[in-house]
């Protein structure tokens, strides 16, 4: 396995170098819209420490971003009535990570309703950005 690579697209968030849009943050973990959503309401839950993926992960931090993930997704299926939350994560490019950095995604889900295919368009700034402000208020006091 390759090493981490600290000059990621999700380090450079994580440092403030790359603009985001923050559904949510603790100490630990980190919360925010995917520009390229798959569904609507789509979010990404990253940890603050380096990690490639899940066969690197340290366990505290592991815990940390499924329990991040759990409240997004509650948060997600409520906010946006959703029928149902997929939750993705991939490791090393035969699974499909195109970001070396530990990711899962959490996408809202609705019957008879596809995803859209991954990686392809940017989302409107302003939707985004509306979405994660619906995120954090049902995600306020989590």
């Amino acid at each position: 396995m390759a090493a981490y690579d600290p000059k990621n697209v999700f380090a450079a968030i994580l440092k403030g170098q790359l603009p985001s849009h923050k559904v949510y943050e603790d100490e630990l973990t980190y919360a925010f819209m995917d520009i390229m959503p798959r569904a609507d309401g789509h979010v990404l839950v990253i940890p603050k420490a380096p990690s490639r993926n899940i066969l690197d992960i340290e366990p505290e931090d592991l815990a940390a971003v499924a329990r991040t993930v759990k409240k997004v997704a509650m948060a997600a299926r409520e906010t946006f009535r959703a029928d149902g939350v997929t939750i993705l994560q991939s490791n090393e490019p035969a699974a499909g990570q195109v970001v070396f950095h530990t990711h899962f995604h959490v996408l809202p889900r609705w019957n008879g309703v596809e995803l859209r295919p991954g990686g392809q368009e940017v989302a409107d700034p302003e939707v985004l950005a509306r979405q994660a402000e619906q995120l954090r208020k049902a995600l306020e006091g989590c």
